[in-house]
């Protein structure tokens, strides 16, 4: 017998074992970023020092946050009346990836069944907003079901959920953090999400389609933003000890870019049509995460888009610094399009959260010392107060820059984009963002946001064309939001939230970048209701 296939029967008979022992292993699937009250309630928590949390990568699992939860409930005594509520809503929850005492109660499910080797659950996925402004109404509705199921150490989840907005307000070309999706002359389009993962006690591994975000942020995230269509991935977490954490994924992008030696001509009974096939388009990043003390995370990582390889092997390896491999790849010749990043979460000092977020597209050491160019940056800093100067409220203040040609390529298989979405920040390049807001949650589920944003975007030198090197940040304003709000959310039963808003605010500028319900000098009242994601 060969060595590979003792090497296969091993793998199998481990697998065997892990479904028939009945043993409750670990086990992964990523709860939706989406479902912000978890999310803002969990790093509510570690920002008054309750629990430990490293947040520059999402979405967590289910099990870490379950896992999070219990950390939580071993300090109980440290909560305020608000957060008990919160943390017994949630349990009813996330208590069943827990192994820990039972949970009183459960959530509402459309249907649920567990025991000792099995779990499966299913929910629709319902939900609609309106929005009125002086350029009309504006629709939003969704439709859907989701399910996922637990064997061992397996995880398997899926959505599928179809989509209907009337006008398309979240396009590629649009400056919003509003996601959209590919759609083909038409205003409805379906995303369908899931996976299949495995877990062992400080890791799994699986092959997904999710929207996922890398970059400690609270308004938009400008290493991985997650505004972009899912795309399928192979995913892999590790953390053997509390200090260290490494997260890599391989991806499969939509380069939407026509490759005309793969596409071809086809006649039949239906006539003769142009069978149009994209060329291939790939990424591979990892992030390592160090966590030297407590509430203090360290992360550095690189990325690599790539295409015309084909899936290329050394890209697989998850370690590797993929800028030194693309050099020796294409030696002598035009390179693949790499990147790297740094990320630092502090949540050292009880109550605030600093962090700040470098995203480099491009570096040359001596455009540092060079008045007339420039590195391609995007970067980002910020700091939140938790539980001041009352306890339950909270504020934010945020920046972010993003400098001229930062995510792009002058390559179209190479742009930092899938589906022609920009994978980085929503802004895009050549822009500035300053947000602020102050937030109070005076009992469980509900909150009111009052919110400012100030963004601008200046030339496209992109499309301009003309030298790469040299073009100056923001030498002039060539778009500009600016807008104010009031938002006031509840979430009334698990994955069930109702909210109301008023924004108040300015759009000018180059029209493309903006859906027109939009632009000029709006009032919008918006309204909704979702259950599920």
């Amino acid at each position: 017998m060969s060595e590979w296939h003792k090497y296969f029967l091993s793998i199998a008979g481990a697998l065997l074992v892990s479904f028939s022992s009945g043993t409750l292993l670990p086990q992964a699937v990523p709860h939706p970023v989406a479902d912000y009250g978890i999310y803002d309630f969990l790093d509510e928590l570690a920002g008054e020092d309750i629990l430990s949390l490293h947040s520059a990568v999402k979405p967590y699992t289910r099990a870490e946050i379950a896992r999070l939860l219990d950390e939580a409930e071993a300090k109980r005594d440290r909560l305020n009346a608000r957060q008990a509520e919160e943390l017994d809503f949630y349990r009813r929850d996330f208590g069943r990836e827990t192994s820990s005492s039972a949970v009183s109660g459960k959530r509402f499910d459309l249907f649920s069944y567990k025991d000792s080797l099995f779990s499966f659950t299913v929910n629709p996925v319902l939900g609609a907003e309106v929005l009125r402004n002086g350029s009309g109404t504006a629709t939003y509705w969704r439709n859907g079901i989701e399910a996922r199921a637990y064997v061992a150490g397996w995880g398997f989840y899926a959505s599928m959920v179809d989509n209907h907005e009337k006008p398309l307000l979240g396009k590629p070309e649009y400056l919003t953090s509003r996601a959209g999706g590919h759609i083909k002359n038409s205003t409805d389009w379906s995303e369908m999400q899931g996976g299949v993962t495995y877990s062992w006690k400080w890791g799994y591994a699986g092959l997904v389609k999710e929207r996922f975000t890398w970059g400690t942020n609270y308004h938009g995230a400008n290493i991985l933003g997650g505004n972009t269509p899912s795309f399928a991935h192979l995913r892999l977490h590790l953390e053997p000890v509390k200090w260290f954490t490494f997260n890599y994924f391989h991806g499969w992008l939509n380069s939407m870019v026509v490759d005309s030696t793969r596409s071809y001509w086809i006649s039949n009974s239906y006539g003769t049509v142009y069978r149009d096939v994209y060329h291939r388009k790939f990424m591979a990043a990892n992030l390592i995460t160090i966590t030297p003390v407590r509430n203090l995370d360290l992360s550095a990582g690189n990325s690599i888009v790539y295409s015309d390889l084909g899936l290329f092997p050394a890209y697989l390896i998850p370690v590797l610094f993929y800028k030194s491999v693309d050099h020796s790849v294409n030696s002598g010749i035009n390179n693949m399009n790499s990147q790297m990043f740094f990320d630092l979460s502090s949540r050292q000092i009880k109550h605030f959260h600093l962090y700040a977020t470098l995203f480099v597209d491009e570096l040359s050491v001596n455009r540092i010392f060079r008045k007339d160019e420039w590195n391609f940056f995007s970067w980002k800093g910020g700091v939140r107060t938790t539980g001041l100067p009352v306890e339950n409220m909270f504020m934010t203040v945020e920046y972010t820059f993003n400098y001229p040609l930062t995510f792009r390529h002058f390559v179209p298989t190479l742009t930092y984009e899938s589906n022609n979405y920009n994978l980085g920040h929503y802004l895009k390049d050549n822009s500035r963002e300053w947000f602020l807001n102050i937030g109070y949650r005076p009992f469980r589920g509900f909150s009111a946001e009052l919110w400012f944003e100030d963004a601008v975007r200046g030339p496209d030198y992109q499309e301009a064309g003309g030298s790469r090197i040299g073009n100056p940040p923001l030498a002039s304003v060539e778009w500009h939001s600016t807008v104010a709000g009031l938002t006031i959310r509840y979430q009334a039963i698990n994955d069930l939230y109702l909210w109301l808003g008023l924004t108040t605010g300015k759009v000018t500028g180059d029209a493309r970048w903006s859906a027109p319900y939009f632009s000029g000098k709006k009032n919008t009242l918006n309204a909704g209701v979702t259950f599920g994601f």
